[in-house]
């Protein structure tokens, strides 16, 4: 089974990101192909060096994790607009369009969207 999230939410300030990563984390110890798509604010959820409080999730250690075992795609117009360059993106994580987003979309049994 093929199984797409996109997240639109920015990482911090709401839960609807947060919830969105946790899902695809549990799909991952399944018998399930996830893929991730970060669209608007949600790209900011890739980026390196995320310093949060101790206790606190981190967007960027979720991600890695979502990453080892499915695919990271970020909207790169989406990037481009908040200044973020491939080089500021977790290991794992790459640009996208939204012809690819389009293509995955068609592709996946199932798509849920935070």
């Amino acid at each position: 089974m093929e199984m797409l999230i996109i997240l639109n939410d920015p990482p911090y300030g709401t839960e609807r990101s947060y919830n969105g990563l946790r899902l695809a984390k549990a799909l991952g110890n399944e018998a399930v192909k996830v893929t991730l798509f970060l669209l608007a604010d949600a790209v900011i959820c890739a980026n390196l060096g995320q310093k949060v409080p101790q206790g606190f999730y981190n967007m960027e250690l979720m991600l890695n994790a979502v990453a080892r075992k499915g695919e990271v795609l970020l909207c790169g117009t989406c990037m481009d607009a908040r200044g973020i360059t491939d080089e500021d993106i977790v290991a794992g994580a790459r640009r996208s369009t939204m012809k690819e987003l389009a293509e995955r979309t068609l592709a996946a049994d199932k798509v849920v969207v935070f």
